[in-house]
């Protein structure tokens, strides 16, 4: 059965509310509005978990071999001298050996066969030397062999009914290779988030349309698409939103009946032909608005029943990092993923800026490596610019506290990498 909203998970009481604010409020009330479902193995990258991967069965199963070479009893080996031992037969992997293992043998291995009960050591093949004897072949082994060498123990890489993979993960090849490894062959998954996309304002031209004056290619939805999927959710373009009021909220509700999310872009500020704030509130309700955050200060957060809506500003670079930053957890979220929590690195600042104290600022930067690695910001701060995320490599995150980063000072940097974004 698919989790509903709590309709009173925001609380809108504050002109401009602060960033740390925002995220409490966000990631202690926003849950899962998926179904579960079933998914191949081979199908399962990129989806979230629901039910936690568990070993079945030690992993690897069985002690086997690491190299090609010879299995032995290390009880019975001179560490300072080596040991001359007949050889009886061969282990190969999917087909252990098939004889009685003592102290006086040494079994010719394969990687990955399973070592003969008895047998705890393995020496590689190139160091040992074959010596026959009328019918009867020797290896002899040569000396300062340590007990184990060259044998993988089972579970080694997991015990029996230990934890693999926790719900809330959003599977990569790794953890499905680890799904794989105890035998399974489906993994309980969330379904897919499905997020619609509108961008807004009656100057928006769709890419491959007739360039007018006053007319702006839409930049923002394409941008959107891209950054939708990388979290793991659905997106639809649903097109443009017109500057008319009665249009959007009609657009607005019959789109809040057939997604999990609403993201728009564009129209989040109080001018005339701003729609988008009043239809949510004319048909759903807004929670969060106007955050102390740049750039990015007038998006919004609310609800059309159980249908999440993001209003978002129009400039790319405010859609880009609002994103990021507060959108793409809050979809993770929804979609039975893990708040995820971006690392932040402090580095050395490779430049010197001023800021307004009172709200956090989130400033694009590149990596410098000259020895030692530092971040350079963006030597513009226009939110249009989308050159400058073409060539960033992430963020840098600014408290509201400080008002001059001077060149030198250990900045917190937020790779894109964190948000499942490539850098430049």
């Amino acid at each position: 059965m698919t989790a509903k909203l709590i309709d009173d998970c925001f609380i809108l009481d504050k002109d401009r509310l602060p960033h740390h604010e925002a995220l409490a409020i966000l990631k202690s009330r926003v849950r899962p509005v998926v179904g579960i479902e079933q998914v191949l193995l081979c199908e399962a990258t990129g989806r979230f978990l629901a039910k936690a991967i568990v070993a079945l069965r030690p992993i690897p199963a069985h002690d086997n071999a690491a190299v090609d070479g010879y299995a032995f009893a290390h009880a019975a080996y001179d560490k300072d001298k080596g040991a001359k031992l007949k050889i009886p037969g061969e282990a190969f992997a999917g087909h252990p050996f098939d004889g009685k293992a003592s102290r006086s043998i040494a079994v010719r291995i394969f990687t990955g066969a399973v070592m003969p009960v008895g047998l705890d050591t393995v020496a590689m093949q190139e160091n040992v030397r074959i010596e026959q004897e009328g019918e009867a072949r020797y290896a002899v082994i040569p000396a300062g062999l340590k007990q184990g060498t060259n044998r993988r123990l089972a579970g080694e890489d997991a015990k029996a009914s230990a934890v693999l993979v926790e719900p809330g993960t959003m599977l990569r090849p790794q953890e499905v290779a680890s799904a794989a490894a105890t035998g399974l062959d489906r993994l309980d998954c969330f379904e897919t988030l499905k997020v619609v996309i509108f961008s807004s304002g009656d100057e928006i031209l769709r890419p491959g349309e007739v360039f007018s004056a006053g007319k702006v290619y839409d930049a923002n939805a394409p941008m959107l698409q891209g950054l939708i999927r990388a979290a793991g959710a659905e997106a639809v373009d649903l097109g443009v939103l017109p500057d008319k009021a009665d249009l959007v909220r009609a657009a607005l509700a019959e789109a809040s009946r057939k997604y999990h999310a609403i993201i728009i872009s564009g129209g989040a500020s109080q001018g005339q032909e701003d729609h988008v704030a009043p239809a949510i509130d004319a048909i759903g309700k807004r929670h969060l608005w106007q955050i102390a955050i740049k750039p990015g200060r007038p998006m919004s957060f609310g609800q059309i029943d159980n249908c999440v809506v993001f209003g978002l500003p129009g400039n790319p670079v405010a859609v880009f990092v609002c994103f990021l930053i507060y959108v793409r957890p809050v979809l993770t979220r929804l979609a039975g993923g893990a708040w995820p929590e971006p690392r932040r690195y402090p580095l050395p600042a490779a430049f010197a800026q001023r800021k307004k104290s009172g709200r956090r600022e989130f400033w694009r930067a590149r990596l410098i490596d000259k020895g030692r690695l530092s971040v350079a910001k963006f030597t513009r701060d226009g939110s249009g610019l989308i050159a400058s995320l073409r060539e960033s490599d992430g963020l840098v995150e600014v408290g509201e506290e400080v008002t001059e980063v001077r060149e030198g000072d250990l900045v917190d940097f937020i790779p894109f990498t964190e948000f499942g974004v490539q850098p430049h």
